[in-house]
């Protein structure tokens, strides 16, 4: 696996692969790698000819208070990683070399309507921020397939419409939560909770499957996430949002019936999200 920095080597090395007709993957990642970041990796190796991922904490995409200076930087470690799980290139530019006028006189990309309320309500600009180094590194990259993991539904979405109403001749495959033996879905946040805080974090998902099943059985909506929320609450979580929506992030109907829970909720001074797909009753 080679390591590069610099654009216009990442240019070069990637022109060559182009003219050798290869299919060319792309796997965006903030480094501090699990199996989680790994399963994109194998994903794109099946799609993909030559697999390039990124490492960049993208400080577009983080809060005035959010931990852009605590955020975890393991590169070595994730440079090891990744060469095993079969990636080819791996491209981990400076903040400077991407955002060259700086952080306020960047160029920004704002994806309407998918990227509102759940995280882009409780964090305001975040999306900006993804959309903005996700379009950076598909025109530097121009891969034909890149992966994105299902744990964040809303980036995905959001990514997908990215994709459409920008007309990128990419392919956007979304992989699969990974969860831990214990449901726990896997991300690099994790690391900041306590022991106490790691055995209770599960109780996240064990919330969404409960109202799952009641949500499938007939169970009213509004009622089923007021319990949740409860239940949340009881267990230690302050939840930021639980929600249903359609699957495509749109409101739920009459007429829906492929549909997900979303919910964030800190868990002392961390912030955990996930969803459950789920198909509702006639």
């Amino acid at each position: 696996m080679r390591t590069l920095r610099d654009i216009s080597a990442l240019r070069e090395t990637l022109g060559e692969h182009r003219r050798r007709g290869q299919r060319i993957g792309l796997v965006p990642t903030m480094g501090n790698l699990h199996s989680g970041h790994l399963a994109l990796v194998e994903t794109a190796r099946r799609h993909a000819d030559v697999v390039v991922a990124t490492v960049f904490v993208n400080p577009l995409q983080f809060g005035p208070n959010e931990d852009l200076d605590a955020y975890p930087r393991t590169l070595a470690e994730d440079q090891e990683q990744l060469e095993a799980a079969g990636c080819d290139l791996l491209f981990t530019p400076s903040v400077a070399t991407l955002y060259p006028r700086g952080e306020h006189e960047q160029t920004r990309v704002c994806v309407p309507a998918v990227s509102e309320g759940l995280c882009g309500g409780s964090r305001p600009g975040h999306f900006d921020g993804v959309s903005t180094v996700v379009s950076i590194l598909f025109n530097l990259v121009q891969p034909d397939v890149a992966c994105f993991g299902e744990k964040d539904y809303q980036q995905l979405a959001v990514i997908r419409k990215l994709v459409d109403d920008l007309h990128f001749p990419i392919e956007i495959v979304g992989v699969p939560i990974v969860r831990a033996e214990d449901g726990l879905a896997l991300s690099s946040r994790n690391g900041y909770l306590d022991e106490a805080e790691r055995a209770t974090a599960p109780e996240l998902q064990r919330t969404l499957a409960a109202l799952r099943t009641s949500l499938e059985a007939g169970e009213p909506i509004e009622t089923t996430l007021e319990a949740g929320l409860a239940r949340l609450r009881a267990s230690g979580f302050v939840p930021d949002y639980l929600e249903l929506r359609a699957s495509d992030l749109g409101p739920v109907s009459a007429a829906t019936r492929d549909a997900v829970l979303l919910a964030a909720a800190r868990l002392g001074t961390t912030r955990l999200i996930d969803n459950l797909t789920l198909t509702l009753p006639r």
